[in-house]
């Protein structure tokens, strides 16, 4: 590859494997990110390490894990002295560029007067934010922020509003409560909506790019959609584009009942104080609705990716760029009665989409191999020839680009997914999850006899668990034994032999 490469990588929030038409959804209509897969590589079994947002957001910008960089749960700013791949591009003579999500801080107001956020939706709609925005922020030279979720939303995104004259910002403002709800109605037109603010931008910076602006540089593009993450509103021709009615609900939907008496996801559940922090047991009829609204959220990103990827032709830049399609964690959207996400290691929230293109190298393939989000980085990093002393220094990650030449090539035989989910100041849920070829395997903290095995292959649902299979779990259990000591990591760095 050349050293110039350009990086497009598009990333949502909250998007399950499925749902793509590329990855076999019979009602969804995705063409466009489609586009991304008929020239590149479709991975089927690529996972997140943390089922969070900003968690694994952390991970994929740092290549390591939860318990190292710090960002166990949401609300938990990354280290500012943490080096970021954006860090490592930008060193190396990329120009960085974040619109949309980024997520490196919390949203929501602080528990204490100590700690403060660039990214905190009050701050941003009372405009008490230093301007300029201070950058380089987190390794990115150029950014604009989407704040927030559905049209609960400040950011530079939130300023752009004000400048187009929009005259409801004071209701914007008075319902930021609704950023849990589950769904409901927007009242912002298509072209004020986040999604479309985030196409334009990324739109415009690749004009700018294309008349000189940079200096030649090659770019590194972070273009980050908060949708179709709850609350799921998708506005104008998108709210009504597909029916509840033609949504088919997950064949394990009526397990509900049997996961209320599960020993950790069960009480949970029930337990009403934690009802916006954890999944929901919903019925069947908000399940569909909720779904067909996700599905609209998701085309309307499908159309902006499109109107991207056409302006990179228009422009002569997409020989010259590879471009990836991701989301940061999936959504349990009916698995199991339960809809949204939360401590419940099922596939629906664990499995992401990963699609890869390279032009000239990647075809239309499909790979199985088992890849993981910290895996990102350094195999990007090492595609554009970047050496590994210019990588973030704690890495954990493996470089799967041999399986971009070769989809059959396997480069891990497991992935751990670690949770630590901080529901309040004084109560949080650990749990721990294997991911081999064949199982799915998930400690609790807090229930000693009891956990999950699913054979993923002979049981793609999760509904026959083989916890009681003595044998079984011993060999999954070793193995993750063995892989968290494989991964502890070796810092602070020894300095002396004594």
């Amino acid at each position: 590859m050349s050293a110039k490469t350009n990086v497009l990588f598009f990333i949502t929030d909250q998007q399950r494997v499925d749902h793509l038409s590329c990855y076999g959804n019979q009602v969804l209509r995705t063409p466009n990110i489609d586009r991304i897969a008929e020239d590149g590589i479709r991975f089927t079994n690529y996972y997140c390490n943390t089922p969070i947002c900003m968690p694994n957001r952390a991970n994929f910008f740092t290549g390591s894990y939860p318990s190292v960089h710090g960002t166990r749960s949401n609300g938990i700013n990354l280290n500012p002295n943490e080096k970021t791949i954006a860090d490592s591009l930008r060193e190396k003579g990329y120009h960085t560029v974040s619109i949309g999500k980024t997520h490196f801080n919390f949203f929501s107001h602080p528990f204490t007067r100590k700690v403060s956020s660039l990214e905190d939706i009050a701050r941003w709609m009372a405009g008490n934010i230093p301007k300029p925005f201070p950058t380089p922020y987190y390794g990115f030279e150029e950014v604009l922020l989407t704040v927030g979720h559905g049209d609960v939303m400040g950011g530079h995104y939130f300023e752009w509003l004000k400048e187009q004259g929009y005259e409801e910002l004071e209701k914007l403002k008075n319902r930021f409560l609704a950023i849990n709800e589950t769904y409901y109605e927007t009242d912002l037109p298509e072209d004020l909506y986040p999604t479309y603010y985030i196409t334009q931008k990324s739109i415009e910076f690749l004009e700018r790019y294309a008349q000189g602006t940079y200096d030649n540089k090659p770019f590194f593009l972070h273009c980050s959609f908060p949708d179709p993450h709850h609350p799921v509103c998708p506005p104008g021709q998108y709210k009504e584009l597909y029916s509840p009615e033609d949504v088919e609900l997950p064949p394990s939907f009526d397990d509900a009942k049997n996961l209320l008496e599960h020993p950790f996801i069960g009480q949970h559940i029930k337990n009403a104080r934690f009802r916006h922090l954890l999944p929901q047991n919903v019925d069947k009829e908000t399940t569909k609705r909720f779904t067909a609204l996700t599905y609209g959220s998701i085309s309307m990103i499908d159309d902006g990716i499109g109107a991207i990827l056409n302006k990179l032709e228009e422009l002569g830049l997409s020989e010259n760029t590879m471009i990836i399609f991701t989301s940061d964690h999936g959504d349990l959207c009916g698995d199991h009665g339960l809809i949204l996400k939360g401590p419940a290691h099922y596939r629906g929230l664990i499995n992401i989409p990963l699609l890869w293109k390279i032009s000239g190298k990647t075809k239309n393939n499909v790979s199985d191999s088992l890849i993981s989000t910290i895996d990102l980085p350094k195999t990007i990093l090492n595609l554009l020839g970047i050496r590994e002393k210019y990588h973030p220094k704690r890495m954990q990650g493996y470089d799967f680009s041999a399986v971009l030449e070769n989809p059959e090539k396997k480069i891990r035989d497991q992935i751990l997914i670690e949770h630590d989910e901080e529901i309040s100041k004084d109560k949080i849920m650990r749990l721990r999850t294997l991911v081999t070829e064949n199982y799915r395997y998930t400690l609790y903290d807090s229930v000693s006899e009891f956990g999950d095995i699913f054979n993923l292959k002979d049981d793609p649902y999760e509904m026959n668990n083989l916890w009681y299979k003595e044998n079984l779990r011993n060999q999954l259990n070793t193995r993750m034994l063995r892989e968290i000591i494989n991964l502890y990591p070796r810092y602070p760095e020894r300095t002396a032999y004594n």
